[in-house]
């Protein structure tokens, strides 16, 4: 029996995507993006992946857990479960209700380091990210990406997870993933973490703007 594809659901609201390596700055810019739709009166949702509600985040703990020997296959339907309770639980229900969604990764995610970095089919990983977001793609996607040494400069003082104890060799293709993901996914931009906060905040910005999510 073929597959059922699902079709971007309808919404009123907008949904945004931060992307990119760990500690290239996605949460400090995400956190300074609720803040200007706060102030322009917009009703807000922040969330993250994986996580993003109770069965999410419990996920979350054992796929980011160093302590766990988690297979790469499994690693990628435990993301996929994960992305199925956010979205059908939190991420859908506040886009139809016409609320501006902020998210700290999404499919992209599961592409890059998963595909790229881990190796699997990237068709396998495709259908299973159609089935765990029911078709939802986000209209506005910022990759933020930096030099890997800013990944050791600014994460020396700060507890490694499970991911982020992956080699320099497993972090190259994984950003080379994000570069080729960028350049065919549609409202997808890369932004050069590499600059000072202020000046990344200005471009998420202008990127903002210039896709009219307001």
């Amino acid at each position: 029996m073929p597959q059922k594809a699902y079709t971007k659901p309808f919404y009123t609201g907008k949904f945004i995507v931060f992307e990119g390596p760990d500690r290239c700055g996605k949460s400090t810019q995400a956190k300074r993006l609720e803040k200007y739709f706060l102030d322009l009166g917009k009703e807000v949702v922040s969330t993250r992946e994986p996580g993003g509600n109770k069965v999410a985040e419990d996920i979350r703990d054992i796929l980011l857990d160093p302590d766990n020997d988690v297979t790469s296959m499994t690693e990628l339907l435990l993301y996929e479960a994960s992305r199925a309770q956010h979205t059908e639980q939190k991420v859908l229900p506040a886009l139809k209700a016409g609320k501006i969604v902020i998210c700290e990764r999404y499919t992209m995610s599961t592409c890059a380091y998963q595909g790229y970095g881990r190796g699997i089919d990237m068709d396998t990983i495709d259908r299973l990210n159609n089935i765990a977001t029911q078709g939802l793609t986000p209209d506005l996607t910022l990759v933020f990406l930096m030099s890997d040494k800013y990944f050791k400069t600014r994460g020396e003082h700060l507890f490694s997870d499970r991911l982020e104890r992956e080699d320099e060799a497993f972090r190259h293709k994984m950003r080379q993933g994000y570069r080729e993901l960028t350049a065919k996914q549609e409202n997808a931009v890369i932004i050069d973490a590499d600059n000072d906060v202020n000046t990344v905040y200005e471009t998420v910005l202008k990127e903002i703007k210039e896709h009219n999510i307001i």
